[in-house]
Formats: C-alpha cells, sequence, structure tokens
C-alpha cells in the first residue's frame, strides 16, 4: 500500500499562485496516469489536471493556461503549479496516481481564494 499526503494548500488572494505537493509513502517508480482532482461540499470532485507515463497532459477548460501539472521524482512523484487563482478555484485539492496495479488518493488540501 501507498500513502499519499498533498501539501501546498492555503489562503491566497485573487491572482495569486499555489504549488501543491503529493508525497509518497513509498517510491513509485512506474505509474500509468497521474492526477489532480478538487472538491467542493455538495458537489462531485472533478478533474484538474492529468498528466500520463508517455508525459501527455489533460487539463480542465477552466484551468487551462493558469494550471500547470509535472512529475516529481519517485517520492514527489506529481505536483500542480498554479497561477492567476481565482475565488472559483477554492477547494480540496486531492492528488490520484494510477500504478496499474493500484489506485491511490491522498487526504486532500484545502486552497481557498479570496477575492
Amino acid at each position: 500500500q501507498v500513502q499519499l499526503v498533498e501539501s501546498g494548500g492555503g489562503l491566497v488572494q485573487a491572482g495569486g499562485s499555489l504549488r501543491l505537493s503529493c508525497a509518497a509513502s513509498r517510491s513509485i517508480f512506474s505509474f500509468n496516469i497521474m492526477g489532480w482532482y478538487r472538491q467542493n461540499p455538495g458537489k462531485q470532485r472533478e478533474l484538474v489536471a492529468t498528466i500520463t507515463t508517455r508525459g501527455t497532459r489533460n487539463y480542465a477548460d477552466s484551468v487551462k493556461g493558469r494550471f500547470t501539472i509535472s512529475r516529481g521524482n519517485a517520492k514527489n512523484p506529481v505536483y500542480l503549479q498554479m497561477n492567476s487563482l481565482k475565488p472559483e478555484d477554492t477547494a480540496v485539492y486531492y492528488c490520484n496516481i494510477d500504478t496499474y496495479r493500484d489506485n491511490y488518493w491522498g487526504q486532500g488540501t484545502q486552497v481557498t481564494i479570496s477575492s
């Protein structure tokens, strides 16, 4: 089993930036796809960005041009750089890693954007 822990969330003003990190309890040397998702109370979890093992990136329309997903190392496999943040980006952000054999979620980190 692998535990994922997100960090980097917080409270920032609109227009600001945050960088989210996802740390793994064991090294992850291969994966199928990694991603970031977000969720607000009473709403479904939604995809923010994904990256495949080949490096193909996919973004939600609402974050294109503002967010960048990137790969890290085996213990910190994925990051999310968030720029030009808007109040509607407020949510709990989760990292997800699919390793072909298993699928892992973190516990989430709160991102709050003030107007």
